[in-house]
């Protein structure tokens, strides 16, 4: 017997003949005698029909007593889901009890809307365990040390099933998804692109923190610190095929670095089109300058992603910067009216229409010469690099946004990976 938990997305939950396939597949682990967890995200669309209703009402300024009251309205989407999940799986004859992120309880700071997981409180959960129940457990929420409900960003229920997978040692946590695993790229982009039988927490973060949405990169990152063994699998499966082979399938995300894993020396390509460039012109290069210009906006609880700052000339330079498309107007906002009158900055400009593609994969550690690689395609491609950021496992490039999907494809097949992968020697 082990303890296993299931996550299942909106989509996964969009219908009760979908919620009721669910519960069938559950019973299905639970009767082959396993503790089952059950972290199920709001039905599709939902989250996004009550905040548009908070739209409706909401004043222009965004402010925390806005944020905390939208957190109130978004969490009842998961409470309906759970409620419904409990009620299938009772009707497929398996005992079962649903909480909420607060009966629980999941404990998080107080950043209303993007809040983070503290700790979590398992006592109860393993007491219903005990007892032969499933447990359902709201996603994408928790409460914070005042008693306000939080909710924890999109894609908040993948962070939720690993850190209660991760509380609970769990053996696996299972994300069951709308797509079969995870793929080389987009295969809305590059229909070549493959699914990765394997991949390593390392990729996965990088693929995660560059625009893949298979998974919300804090899922990653608590996975990663606890070791969580993650797996990301199809709820369109059917929901009796056998145990065996539907714990097989899908794609492992894993901590083995094998042979045939190092083989390939980019593994994906990730891309980003929800990214906005801000460049903050004659600025003083002094020291200090960078914290003057971003302090303020990570103090609005803005996350900066690809940063440059242009060489000097006559005492001034130009600082560059993205953010998500989202804070795009919110950051202009702040940065000419509070920012650059104290800096004495020349002009703040922006642009909305960029985008990030990257190449991700352990193997670029052994490897020389895959940056100029990339630059060579893009270059002969005619697309302009604004901006580069590396590590020690991926390179990005700030590119115009209309040549995104022609990257994407060029680097797809640059780097091999329309092929066949290798199969490893027995």
């Amino acid at each position: 017997m082990a303890l296993i938990v299931h996550k299942y997305g909106g989509t996964s939950m969009g219908s009760t003949e979908r919620i009721r396939n669910v519960a069938k597949r559950v019973a299905k682990w639970a009767r082959a005698g396993h503790q089952m967890v059950v972290v199920p995200s709001a039905m599709s669309g939902e989250t996004n029909r009550l905040l548009g209703l908070a739209k409706e009402l909401s004043p222009a300024s965004h402010t925390p007593q806005l944020a905390r009251e939208l957190d109130m309205i978004a969490a009842t989407g998961e409470q309906v889901s759970v409620g419904l999940l409990a009620i299938a799986l009772q009707a497929e004859g398996v005992g079962s009890v649903s909480y909420t992120g607060w009966q629980v309880p999941v404990r998080t700071d107080s950043a209303y809307t993007k809040a983070r997981i503290e700790s979590i409180d398992d006592v109860r959960v393993r007491a219903d365990l005990a007892a032969g129940k499933v447990v359902v457990i709201t996603g994408f929420q928790g409460i914070d040390g005042e008693g306000h409900i939080t909710t924890l960003g999109r894609g908040g229920s993948d962070t939720s099933a690993v850190a209660v997978a991760a509380a609970m040692k769990a053996a696996e946590c299972l994300i069951y998804t709308d797509v079969d695993g995870v793929y080389t790229t987009d295969p809305r982009v590059v229909p070549e692109a493959r699914r990765l039988s394997a991949i390593s927490f390392e990729e996965m973060l990088e693929m995660a923190s560059l625009g893949s949405k298979v998974l919300q990169i804090r899922s990653v990152e608590f996975a990663g610190k606890y070791r969580v063994p993650l797996r990301v699998l199809s709820s369109f499966t059917p929901w009796d095929i056998p145990l065996d082979e539907e714990a097989k399938s899908g794609t492992l995300i894993t901590f083995e670095e094998d042979e045939n894993m190092e083989q390939a020396v980019v593994s994906g390509i990730a891309f980003n089109r929800d990214e906005a460039k801000i460049t903050v012109m004659g600025v003083p290069d002094k020291p200090g300058i960078a914290f003057q210009i971003l302090g303020p906006v990570a103090e609005a609880n803005i996350d900066i992603d690809v940063i440059i700052q242009n060489v000097s000339h006559d005492g001034k330079t130009d600082f560059s910067f993205t953010v998500h498309r989202n804070d795009y107007a919110r950051t202009m906002e702040l940065l000419k009216g509070t920012v650059q009158p104290v800096i004495n900055a020349a002009q703040v400009l922006g642009d909305p229409k960029i985008c990030k593609v990257s190449i991700v994969g352990i193997g670029m550690r052994s490897h020389v010469g895959v940056a100029s690689r990339m630059f060579r395609v893009l270059s002969e491609e005619g697309i302009n690099i604004q901006m580069i950021s590396t590590s020690e496992i991926k390179t990005s490039v700030v590119i115009d946004e209309k040549y995104m999907e022609l990257a994407v494809r060029a680097l797809h097949k640059a780097f091999d990976l329309d092929a066949p992968a290798a199969v490893p020697a027995a």
